[in-house]
């Protein structure tokens, strides 16, 4: 009754409908062209996974870690200039050491705070620990400051848990315990004060510091030393278990 032709009125949905029907073999190659996509993302997202990992090794908790092994042979020069006993010079020294401490506290909370650990990191931050700390201490032994038998004690229990902890780790990890951040803590804040050239009270002061040092490095070594035998024993015997466990 309008007066419409039927083929002007369905003219847009009849192209449709061709456009359509003809594009049902077509089907394929948009799926392809899907897939396509798809596997260019995959490949996208893995090269982009690698290049974030390449890219971590320069994050803020390793470059923390680098700039304190840096300031290992700077702390030494600076300790050992003008014969080694001149207070400027070590106050110097102490601020290199200062430095170096502070950034050993940030850099592992960074590292685990935002997800920056690294194989480097894990590597090179207890090098760089020890490294710092094990200068201080020869040093300050060679300079007469501080008593060879102190010095040997502390390096011998850093370097004896740190071989203890890779005899153990197919077993566990031995956790940091709240003795052994003490027992850093005071053995730093001894340290530091040895390195400045204190007299008087402040002189005496850092005896007892050093002290108490030495006796946390003592008991936290032993107890590190138990851990270990306990957690070598809960291994064999969980070994031992699943061992007889396939066997039935």
């Amino acid at each position: 009754m309008t007066g419409v032709p039927a083929s002007a009125a369905g003219g847009t949905s009849g192209a449709k409908g061709a456009t359509s029907a003809p594009g049902v073999p077509d089907a394929p190659s948009a799926a392809a062209s899907s897939d396509a996509g798809e596997a260019r993302a995959v490949r996208g997202g893995k090269l982009g996974a690698a290049a974030v990992n390449q890219a971590s090794l320069w994050n803020i908790a390793n470059i923390l870690t680098m700039v304190r092994l840096v300031l290992v042979p700077g702390f030494v020069v600076l300790m050992l200039m003008d014969g080694g006993y001149d207070p400027v010079w070590r106050a110097w020294a102490w601020a290199a050491f200062a430095v170096a401490m502070i950034t050993d506290v940030f850099d592992g909370h960074l590292a685990r705070t935002y997800d920056l650990v690294t194989d480097f990191g894990k590597i090179a931050d207890p090098i760089a620990d020890k490294a710092i700390m094990g200068a201080a201490l020869i040093c300050l032994s060679y300079l007469g400051d501080l008593p060879w038998w102190v010095t040997g004690v502390i390096l011998g229990r850093e370097l004896g848990i740190t071989l203890l902890r890779f005899v153990v780790i197919r077993y566990g990890v031995i956790p940091a315990s709240r003795g052994g951040k003490l027992k850093t803590l005071t053995q730093g804040i001894a340290v530091g004060m040895y390195v400045l050239v204190l007299e008087g009270p402040l002189a005496t002061l850092r005896w007892w510091v050093m002290a108490a040092a030495v006796i946390l490095t003592v008991v936290t070594g032993i107890d590190y030393v138990r851990q270990a035998i306990v957690l070598r024993r809960r291994g064999t015997a969980e070994r031992e278990a699943a061992a007889e466990g396939a066997e039935h």
